[in-house]
């Protein structure tokens, strides 16, 4: 079956590094030279190294050569595809990492691997439009970063800076996280369900205007939701015709699409804003606290009060 493009959901799923007394992380790759993007990554963590010595966080990097001498870590990254097929050494590091992170170009890679079977993969939505579909059931995201298991995937480019960001501040706390964005000037950390922006316009643009046009409207239209069919009627379509473009294109129905949208907003101001749980409910869409509450606990197993919770108290 070929892969199936989906809505993004995100997630935080560092859980099992909360407390420890070391976290060791390996940049894995088959050459020497780091990309930009992955330097980056690299940069931030080694600061998070220097500035948090009390959490015990160490980095490292590896090239495919030293596999065998490569010990278990507890976040492998990988940042590039494998010159040739997988060896039995990376699977080895694979097994035994706590997690793994692929970045990028990697993400090509492991599309054609077993890993990958059913998983949410966040492409670049440059590959996605040109990859010829998986046969291993995979799920294509637009999201920036997806976590599925022990499994991260990130879409490369500056999600790299998003996704370090966001490990540092959910495994080591966000003061440091904060003293990091400051040094390096980054405004903030987006979160993982952050759709590529360009990938809607340049992936289904050319083909189908008239659903980008549609997934704008919803985009513009978060504090007062459109009617399903309001929507197609700005857009020209029948109802019908609207939900085929999104079934056929996003492997959803137009409201659920929506609403994803608009519980991704309040994520985000959950986490980057100081408004009341009510005030952020009622600026996605919602009618009533309980009603912002139960929908929000019921897509992403957590209440917004047990969200931001979690993000003044991290590794929670």
């Amino acid at each position: 079956m070929s892969a199936r493009i989906d809505a993004a959901s995100g997630g935080t799923p560092w859980r099992k590094l909360t407390g420890a007394a070391r976290i060791d992380v390996v940049l894995y790759g088959w050459s020497a030279a780091l990309p930009a993007e992955i330097a980056l990554f690299q940069r931030i963590l080694q600061l998070a190294q220097a500035l948090g010595r009390d959490h015990g966080m160490r980095v490292s990097t590896a090239i495919a050569r030293e596999a065998g001498t490569c010990p278990p870590c507890d976040v492998l990254v990988l940042w590039e595809q494998p010159a040739g097929a997988a060896s039995g050494c990376l699977d080895e590091l694979i097994e035994k990492a706590t997690y793994v992170c692929v970045i990028g170009n990697a993400v090509l890679w492991l599309l054609r691997t077993r890993w990958s079977t059913g998983m949410r993969v966040a492409l670049h939505w440059h590959d996605a439009m040109v990859l010829e579909s998986p046969a291993n059931e995979a799920i294509l995201s637009p999201a920036i970063i997806e976590h599925t298991g022990k499994w991260t995937t990130c879409c490369g480019g500056t999600a790299a800076i998003d996704l370090a960001l966001g490990f540092v501040r959910d495994t080591l706390g966000t003061q440091l996280a904060s003293t990091i964005q400051d040094l390096l000037c980054i405004e903030r950390i987006r979160a993982p369900a952050e759709r590529q922006r360009v990938a809607l316009q340049t992936q289904f643009g050319g083909l189908t205007p008239k659903l980008s046009e549609a997934v704008a409207l919803m985009e513009a239209n978060i504090e007062e939701p459109l009617q399903t069919e309001e929507i197609a009627g700005l857009v020209g379509l029948s109802r019908r015709q609207l939900e085929r473009l999104f079934k056929q294109h996003l492997n959803a129905v137009p409201s659920r699409y929506y609403l994803e949208i608009r519980l991704a907003r309040a994520r985000r101001l959950l986490r980057e804003s100081r408004h009341s749980l009510l005030q952020i409910g009622l600026m996605c869409g919602f009618s009533s606290g309980p009603h912002f509450s139960t929908t929000y606990r019921t897509v992403f197993g957590l209440t917004p009060r047990e969200e931001r919770q979690r993000i003044l108290r991290p590794g929670t």
